[in-house]
């Protein structure tokens, strides 16, 4: 029996148009935002109001990210998002990096405050006076803390889940004996953490690397990325882990008692990763209809829909959405046929639903449902009572096309250069390699120049290398976010 067309936004002419990606990709990516109602803007320049929609995609990914930090050992906790000021300047190499972006509290209570405070940018000198004081002897390491929160940094070109003044994240604190625990921690969190959680659920090719001098977090000694190409060919850095040396220890004094009954200063890490995992998701996933959501993150799954108003359609998708559900799939049944099932269709679409269910009542006198794939396309009539053994399958065949797809973009997008004139000309479509032996700092600044960064440095076999200075390393060039 041939299938029905469904419309599309292609296909409706009153559907919401979003502006092509090719035409103009900043105005595309605004466009989705907001049609698909993940986010407005918030009343202060610079901050965001997470609509439901978006903020589901932020509580799937904080679950995904918390099991991964807590199968890391890492405990959840909390600290307060004031902190006084005098806490930045005791280590000057982080106030330095973060005096241009803080927001400073003077007055509270109608009174000017006898100390300032800031709104954190990040925890670690608000972490460390407290670790000062839990830390007492080497059997109290490592101390490993997680908290989610929201920071405050002053952000002179916002743009919604990407920059913005106010963001939610998680950031890890930790306090270890040595340095090669604190360097194993960070760069375990990187790799299982952070990247397990990129590839494996966001079906995201990630760029695994190591940040130069001057491109990494103040105050650290090294910082580890997570670098993502963006439909456009731009880089965004996705997730960070930092190797703080005894930076901050020093700073605030947190040392341990060793077996050797030697006081020592503490080896500290701290990662992070923030909501602009959700702009990513939208830059590397989307198309010129919408969002299209991994499987493995989607708070929905698969919408089942009635086509039309009719009491045995409406009976039926309720009761495929609960076979769906006790068969594990995350579902919503979308039974308000008040709305037009062209605008519900094309709101799905928008929203990057994996899955989409469609009965009408033809399809119910033939037992069948057209199955919608957001993600490969197409359309086909399925079996009703098929659903619950099919579509397992059919979500892990789409978050598997959704990865390999992100990493073709990338390959087919980075090419190897030899000069600094040939990789600003390859930034301007994708990624650029060049031995940093070429490169060094001089290049990089000669880059930053115009517009262009270090996104990281790799290995010659593209692992994260040890050292900066590392033969055989490569450095990634890119423009980016």
């Amino acid at each position: 029996m041939p299938v029905r067309p469904r419309p599309t936004l292609r296909t409706m002419a009153k559907a919401p148009v979003l502006t092509p990606r090719a035409d103009d990709f900043p105005r595309w990516y605004q466009d989705l935002i907001n049609k698909a109602e993940l986010a407005d803007n918030g009343p202060v320049r610079g901050t965001m109001v997470i609509r439901p929609y978006g903020y589901s995609l932020w509580e799937r990914t904080q679950q995904e990210v918390d099991a991964r930090i807590k199968e890391a050992g890492a405990s959840n906790a909390y600290f307060p998002l004031l902190i006084p000021q005098s806490y930045l300047t005791k280590e000057a190499e982080h106030v330095e990096g973060f005096a241009p972006e803080l927001a400073v509290v003077t007055h509270g209570g109608g009174k000017e405050l006898e100390e300032p405070v800031v709104v954190r940018p990040t925890s670690e000198t608000i972490v460390n006076e407290y670790f000062a004081k839990w830390v007492q002897s080497y059997r109290d390491l490592p101390l490993l803390i997680n908290q989610w929160a929201n920071v405050v940094r002053w952000e002179l070109r916002p743009r919604v889940f990407l920059r913005t003044t106010e963001f939610l994240w998680q950031e890890g604190h930790t306090a270890h004996a040595t340095y090669e625990d604190a360097r194993d921690y960070a760069a375990r969190i990187h790799r299982d953490v952070y990247a397990d959680f990129m590839e494996n659920v966001l079906a995201m090719d990630v760029l695994p690397g190591r940040k130069t001098v001057r491109e990494r977090f103040a105050g650290a000694i090294n910082t580890l990325t997570l670098e993502g190409m963006m439909g456009d060919g731009k880089a965004l850095q996705l997730a960070t882990s930092h190797e703080l040396g005894q930076n901050f220890a020093k700073a605030f004094d947190t040392k341990y008692l060793s077996k050797d009954g030697r006081q020592e200063y503490v080896w500290q890490t701290s990662w992070g990763s923030t909501t602009r995992m959700i702009g990513a998701l939208v830059m590397m996933h989307g198309d010129d209809d919408g969002l299209r959501v991994p499987p493995r993150l989607a708070p929905i799954q698969a919408v089942v829909v009635a086509v039309k108003g009719d009491d045995a359609v409406s009976a039926k998708v309720r009761e495929i959405g609960d076979r769906l559900k006790a068969a594990g799939i995350r579902v919503q049944v979308d039974d308000r046929t008040d709305t037009p099932f062209g605008r519900r269709a094309v709101d799905w679409e928008l929203k990057g639903v994996p899955v989409r269910i469609d009965l009408g009542p033809r399809d119910l006198e033939n037992g069948t449902a057209v199955l919608v794939r957001r993600i490969a396309g197409g359309k086909e009539p399925v079996a009703i009572d098929a659903l619950s053994e099919l579509l397992p399958r059919v979500l892990e065949e789409d978050q598997a096309l959704l990865l390999a797809q992100s990493r073709e973009r990338r390959t087919g997008r980075t090419v190897e250069v030899t000069s600094i004139e040939e990789a600003v000309e390859a930034a301007a479509t994708g990624w650029a390699l060049i031995p940093w032996s070429v490169l060094g700092p001089d290049g990089e600044a000669r880059l930053a120049e115009q517009g262009v960064s270090v996104r990281c440095l790799v290995a010659a076999d593209g692992s994260v290398p040890d050292t900066e200075d590392q033969p055989g390393n490569v450095a990634v060039v890119a423009r980016a976010y």
